[in-house]
């Protein structure tokens, strides 16, 4: 009798096991309604690398806020690599103490009363790119922490991840946020080498398309091992992807150089295309020692609100003449953004004739024979003209000419 009732016993028991586990289901979808239009902030890497610390990042959310970024609609401050400490002997993660001495829930604290959101880094393998402590193993501490904390933003990187495939890597890092019950954006970054977003859709809000940008107009970088990319090289390479992008699941051609070194034409550049591409626009630069004309850059309102249009369509090439690119961008309420593209070196003369422009994935045309448009230019403060006559104009070495058509009644 004893042998049957344990027998039972250890029946009941299995069932049990068996019956919980097919009813645990994980939740591998990435928390809606974050990221509408293309995420704005800051991110320490491009500038200061691993040299972060509580001091810095505090320093970055006040000049966000006195030089007018934050009105203009910048809302991260993102710490990269190299903030982190030890685990303790449970396995949670500490920031380095030196470097953040009162600890990321007061620092989480002060970016928000400033009306800002922190953002924070980590990666799918066993270290971080810099060498530090990465999530491997302990995704549903990590992300119980950073919940804890305050974050709002996570940048999980792909560095030392031996054997891990990246759609399931980054799947067990959303369900660890989405069991930690904050809502955290999930900016996917393995460097577009597993088609992201092919997967990432459900996964992230933004994945990364290309390995990291350089700062320089139009070069590689050869690492040896590995390439970084300049601003035209990481252009080319989204050729293809915009049918993947839409509100909240971003092409991600990684952070802004502007305001690191390049002249203001390329910075302009720079600018206007990944506004074209509704890209994340997370500035990379010194923010307390801007000069005025990155200021001007990174804060034309117009540029952003191309950025920010709330159709949510990628721009597309639709020409390529001589070393003139010319991308159309379809936006809210009929109206268009044009953006010719000088890769030369030396001033083009341009004298374009409007003509039907249709975009098959928004099904929109761009149709200035049944309609006239007026013709804003998005850097300079000229009187508008109209799609009715010819544009004559002359893009600079390195530079474009940014054009908002809209409707006229």
């Amino acid at each position: 009798m004893k042998k049957l009732i344990s027998s039972l016993a250890a029946i009941t028991l299995a069932v049990t096991v068996f019956a919980q586990g097919n009813n645990y289901v994980q939740n591998y979808t990435k928390y809606p309604g974050l990221a509408a239009t293309p995420p704005m902030g800051w991110n320490s890497w491009n500038k200061f690398a691993c040299n972060v610390s509580e001091a810095l990042i505090k320093q970055m959310a006040d000049a966000m806020v006195t030089t007018g970024m934050r009105d203009a609609g910048y809302t991260y401050i993102n710490i990269d690599d190299c903030w982190h400490g030890d685990r303790d002997s449970l396995g949670f993660i500490h920031p380095d103490t030196k470097r953040f001495p009162s600890g990321m829930k007061a620092l989480a604290d002060y970016i928000h009363s400033k009306g800002l959101k922190l953002g924070i880094y980590s990666d799918a393998g066993s270290q971080t790119c810099g060498g530090r402590p990465g999530s491997r193993g302990y995704e549903f501490q990590d992300a119980l922490t950073y919940a804890s904390w305050g974050v709002d933003y996570l940048k999980y990187d792909w560095c030392n991840t031996e054997g891990l495939k990246a759609e399931g890597a980054y799947k067990t890092i959303t369900a660890a946020l989405r069991k930690a019950g904050r809502p955290i954006v999930l900016s996917i970054c393995e460097w577009g080498n597993d088609t992201p977003w092919a997967w990432g859709q459900n996964v992230g809000h933004l994945w990364r398309t290309t390995g990291d940008i350089y700062n320089c107009f139009d070069c590689i970088e050869d690492h040896g091992t590995w390439k970084s990319f300049g601003v035209m090289a990481i252009l080319d390479k989204q050729e293809g992807l915009r049918k993947y992008a839409g509100p909240g699941h971003w092409n991600d051609p990684d952070m802004l150089e502007v305001g690191n070194g390049m002249p203001a034409n390329e910075d302009r550049a720079h600018f206007s295309m990944w506004c074209m591409l509704a890209a994340p626009l997370i500035s990379g630069n010194d923010l307390k020692n801007m000069t005025p004309q990155t200021l001007a850059i990174l804060t034309n309102k117009q540029a952003l609100a191309i950025n920010q249009d709330t159709l949510g369509i990628q721009g597309f090439k639709h020409t390529a003449k001589d070393s003139v690119d010319t991308w159309y961008k379809p936006l809210a309420d009929g109206a268009w953004a044009v953006c010719f593209l000088n890769r030369s070196s030396k001033p083009v003369a341009l004298n374009h004739n409007w003509t039907i422009v249709t975009d098959t994935l928004s099904h929109r045309d761009f149709n200035p024979t049944q309609e006239k448009y007026s013709v804003q230019n998005v850097w300079e403060n000229k009187k508008a003209t109209t799609t009715n006559t010819p544009l004559q104009a002359v893009v600079p070495a390195h530079d474009v000419l940014m054009l908002r058509l809209v409707k006229m009644k």
